[in-house]
């Protein structure tokens, strides 16, 4: 079988590349004729084994570093933005004044996972402590398995932080009388104290 790759890349006048998992992809091209032209044609390529493309997350993106009317690159207005695999990707600026692409939790997942720990805390709220700890420590890790990534730490800390208000609201609302002040809920997690934050994942920022 010859890879599709090999026989399109050829035909290209531009650079191009693919990333992809499971059955999301992003393909990246640094002609916009090249991309006009895949995105023309792989409607067809897709129907041909009885495939159609998502018709919302299939989208042409101008994702070049931001430039202004005149073309320079120094005061960006409105740069493009694309999410793909929970993160949000956009263009930001290194400490130098330099160009990198950047990534951020995107909202609609953040927002997401937070009511399923609502929705979690609310219905196990007269479980001992140290199960309700036990339980969230574990979705906490695996939040930061996932979004812990270099550039993304200001979300992972908030999700914690929202995470703890959280849970203090469902503590709160065991019994009738609220009985879980923030006093009592700041001595609570001297014993029962939530995983910090923290970035599992590090990689080297391209800076353009």
């Amino acid at each position: 079988m010859v890879c599709r790759c090999c026989v399109v890349i050829p035909r290209l006048k531009g650079q191009a590349f693919m990333i992809r998992f499971a059955d999301d992809a992003v393909l990246v091209f640094s002609c916009e004729k090249d991309a006009l032209r895949v995105m023309k044609v792989l409607p067809k390529r897709f129907s041909k084994y009885g495939l159609t493309i998502h018709p919302e997350k299939t989208q042409l993106i101008d994702f070049n570093r931001p430039k202004t009317k005149d073309g320079s690159t120094e005061d960006p207005t409105k740069p493009a933005t694309f999410n793909f695999l929970g993160f949000t990707h956009f263009w930001g600026r290194s400490r130098k004044g330099r160009w990198y692409i950047r990534r951020r939790t995107e909202k609609s997942r953040y927002s997401r996972s937070l009511k399923e720990v609502d929705g979690w805390c609310r219905r196990n709220r007269h479980r001992s402590l140290k199960e309700q700890h036990k339980a969230l420590t574990k979705k906490l890790m695996g939040h930061y398995s996932y979004y812990g990534i270099t550039g993304n730490a200001i979300w992972v800390v908030r999700f914690r932080n929202q995470v703890e208000r959280i849970w203090r609201k469902w503590l709160n609302r065991r019994s009738r009388s609220p009985d879980m002040p923030w006093e009592r809920f700041q001595r609570l997690k001297m014993r029962f104290a939530l995983p910090y934050a923290r970035v599992v994942h590090s990689y080297c920022i391209a800076k353009l």
